[in-house]
C-alpha cells in the first residue's frame, strides 16, 4: 500500500452565514517581505544621492572645472535612480512601521 505525502496545507472548518459566502474567502494572507526589491531600492536611492551630490558640486564649482562637461549626464543619471529608489525604500519604511494604506504588496517583486 502507497503511503500518502505529508502535505503542509492548514484547513479550516467553513461556517457558511446564510449566503453561502464564507469569512475565510476574504482575508488576505500576510504579506511576505520582499527582501531583494527593498534591496534594490535602497542600492538605487544611495548611488542616486551620491550622484546628485556630485552632480551638485559639479554645477557649484566645488570640483575641478575640467569635469563640467560631466556635470548633466550625472545629474540626471542621478534623478533616474534615485526617484524610484526613494519611493520604494519609503513604502517598505511606512508598512515597516505600520502606516494605514501601506502594504509589502505594493513593492514588486522580482522572483
Amino acid at each position: 500500500m502507497k503511503r500518502m505525502k505529508e502535505t503542509s496545507v492548514r484547513y479550516h472548518t467553513m461556517h457558511y452565514n446564510g449566503d453561502n459566502f464564507t469569512d475565510l474567502q476574504f482575508e488576505r494572507p500576510p504579506p511576505k517581505f520582499p527582501a531583494k526589491a527593498i534591496a534594490l531600492a535602497s542600492m538605487l536611492f544611495m548611488v542616486g544621492s551620491a550622484l546628485l551630490v556630485i552632480g551638485a558640486l559639479l554645477i557649484t564649482g566645488h570640483i575641478d572645472v575640467k569635469y563640467g562637461d560631466r556635470t548633466w549626464p550625472v545629474l540626471i543619471l542621478g534623478s533616474i535612480m534615485f526617484i524610484p529608489g526613494f519611493y520604494h525604500v519609503r513604502i517598505a519604511y511606512y508598512a515597516y512601521k505600520g502606516y494605514v494604506g501601506y502594504s509589502y504588496d505594493d513593492i514588486p517583486e522580482f522572483d
